[in-house]
């Protein structure tokens, strides 16, 4: 078996007597889409900014694309991409100029940057729109562009963030299209979405409760061990058993 891209053992985070991630532990396996799930409070938020190395754990271990979160955080920030509902892009700059901010932020080449950014646009069908102000976009297109963005260069893993908050079942479905194109070329994508119609893409769905795992397996199987019919109802089973809220 290949070694995981991502490794968590025993990861917990305290916050003074409040333990928002109570020793969890998982791995991912390369080119896969994980699915990390959990209600408001659940703690999902918490590990995944441990796993970006923005945030140091209170105890446990884990490794991403080979580093230590404990003590090659700013490592990880290289061989990850990362993109969160608020997409973190500039209005007042065109869609090149975005994309060549973050090329340089990445580190690339100029030579890198240009064949990169067309890659991008081309694989947008987005060419005809690259001068044009991300202010003037529409939701979806942002979304596009930010997660084209977030892969500029060529991560290992790809964490997201509730990406597709607050768009239409169309563009989230093209949005998922362009997440099935980075894995099958070998990108690991870790996501974390609200709606459960998404988790049923995933290869595998973990779901957290009160800052635990509670269930880790393929939706199929999922459904099958709690005796349901879709991911919405294997997370509101699990759901039912939190105690805290944010």
């Amino acid at each position: 078996m290949n070694e995981p891209i991502i490794h968590v053992e025993n990861l917990c985070k305290k916050f003074d007597d409040f333990t928002a991630v109570n020793q969890i532990s998982f791995d991912v396996s390369r080119g896969e889409i994980f699915g990390f799930l959990g209600a408001n409070g659940a703690g999902k938020t918490t590990a995944m900014r441990m796993l970006c190395g923005l945030s140091f754990p209170t105890s446990g271990m884990g490794t991403v694309a080979g580093f230590n979160i404990r003590t090659e955080g700013e490592k990880i920030k290289s061989h990850i991409g990362y993109m969160s509902q608020r997409f973190s892009l500039y209005d007042d700059l065109t869609v090149f100029e975005n994309m060549k901010l973050y090329a340089g932020i990445y580190g690339l080449s100029r030579q890198q940057t240009l064949q990169s950014i067309d890659e991008k646009l081309e694989q947008l069908q987005f060419a005809s729109e690259k001068n044009t102000l991300v202010g003037a976009l529409p939701l979806g297109w942002k979304q596009k562009v930010a997660f084209s963005v977030a892969t500029l260069h060529r991560p290992e893993i790809v964490f997201l963030d509730e990406p597709t908050g607050g768009v239409d079942p169309i563009t989230r479905r093209q949005f998922w299209e362009l997440i099935y194109n980075a894995a099958a070329n070998g990108t690991t994508i870790f996501v974390t979405t609200h709606y459960m119609d998404e988790a049923e893409y995933c290869s595998r769905v973990s779901i957290m409760v009160d800052g635990k795992i509670e269930a880790l397996d393929s939706p199929k199987k999922l459904k099958e061990q709690f005796s349901v019919q879709s991911m919405d109802e294997v997370f509101r089973t699990l759901a039912r058993r939190a105690k805290r809220t944010e």
